[in-house]
């Protein structure tokens, strides 16, 4: 987590947010179920990115419609691409680069 973000991420509010939004998707990956595969998500990623400009936006840091839930996979995915030494395809096959 980004230092500015560490206040936000320790809060009641978000824990709180997270949580509720986890239940509301039941739990699972948002990108890997739509292709099918049923993986738990671990993170609640915000949509457009969290910066030290918007973080007090309520709308961008706990609007249901700014969060998606990712397993681990798709959250590196979204973040670092193809600088992973592994990937994970669409049937959940971990293939080495």
């Amino acid at each position: 987590m980004k230092d500015f973000a560490e206040k936000l991420y320790k809060s009641k509010a978000w824990q709180h947010t997270r949580r509720s939004y986890l239940d509301s998707v039941g739990g699972l990956c948002e990108r890997c179920l739509k292709r099918g595969i049923y993986k738990p998500a671990v993170i609640v990623h915000h949509k457009a990115y969290l910066t030290p400009e918007n973080i007090g936006n309520p709308e961008i840091a706990f609007s249901f419609s700014n969060l998606e839930a990712l397993c681990r996979s798709c959250h590196e995915d979204e973040h670092s691409g193809d600088m992973r030494r592994f990937k994970v395809d669409e049937m959940g096959r971990v293939t080495c680069k």
